[in-house]
């Protein structure tokens, strides 16, 4: 299983010299399965250059799965190279969603006047498919949903291929549970013994007692997590706007810190566009 970032931002894009390093595009992660399938998690502006590279590849057999439906998450989806080609075969998976929501949604981010081109002029074939919602099959890929804590619902994910385990867990907020979501306990169960736990960490302790219900993570939170889960390693994702690579760096600094201090063998980074793990 490889797992690459193309946009670990939240909230909105950003660019500039002080967001080189981590990058700027809001969320999009690609999994490429040992079975040739490729799995596209959510369509931020991260998965404009992805489709670019997809149409390059001549790679027109694709899999969706989305986490929640905040526009940050979406707003990549029109700008996304393969849904204008015939040979293109999308397979949505509607989960957390049912999906009619799904095609709704999405119809949403094209219908006028937000964007020229509208939904049904897509020329791509668009396929829903039945997502369970305790696990479903992606070729050789496992794939287990969980409730996210955030505004309106969502839902976080966990692959399994070859005994290798990749959680993603964005929009989470581990400080507070909104409707339908889970405890800390749930989410460390979901989560232990992963190869990579990939979490939102989007805000510092100061700055979430501002921010407390917006559905994100203090990144210390996210770190306890990961310990209490006994994870081999730590992506904190969901980037918050304002900060820049120094400040991530920081931030990577003190949790490299505190992992030191606990004893611990965890391996704990920013997450940052163009990364790729090999699990």
């Amino acid at each position: 299983m490889i797992i690459k970032i193309w946009g670990s931002r939240g909230s909105i894009p950003v660019s500039g010299k002080d967001f080189l390093k981590y990058g700027g595009d809001t969320t999009c992660v690609e999994i490429r399965s040992k079975s040739g399938d490729v799995i596209i998690i959510d369509a931020g502006t991260g998965i404009r250059k992805l489709g670019n590279l997809l149409a390059d590849e001549n790679c027109y057999d694709l899999n969706f799965i989305f986490t929640h439906a905040h526009w940050d998450h979406l707003m990549g989806f029109p700008f996304f190279k393969p849904l204008y080609f015939k040979k293109s075969t999308i397979r949505i998976y509607p989960c957390p969603f049912h999906s009619k929501f799904v095609e709704t949604m999405l119809s949403k981010v094209m219908a006028p006047p937000n964007f020229p081109v509208k939904y049904a002029d897509i020329t791509a074939q668009i396929l829903y498919q039945d997502a369970s919602p305790t696990e479903f099959e992606i070729g050789s890929v496992s794939v287990m949903p969980i409730a996210l804590s955030h505004p309106n619902g969502g839902s976080g994910y966990k692959f399994i291929e070859d005994d290798k385990t990749f959680v993603f867990l964005t929009d989470n907020e581990l400080g507070y549970i909104h409707p339908g979501g889970r405890t800390f306990k749930d989410y460390a169960a979901f989560s232990r013994g992963a190869d990579l736990l990939i979490h939102d960490g989007e805000y510092t302790p100061e700055e979430y007692q501002t921010f407390i219900e917006w559905g994100h993570s203090v990144y210390t939170d996210a770190l306890e997590l990961a310990l209490t889960a006994k994870v081999s390693q730590l992506g904190l994702f969901h980037l918050n706007q304002e900060r820049t690579d120094s400040e991530m760096d920081l931030i990577v600094g003190d949790c490299q810190k505190r992992i030191t201090a606990k004893g611990s063998s965890l391996k704990c980074i920013g997450a940052a566009a163009d990364m790729v793990f090999e699990l």
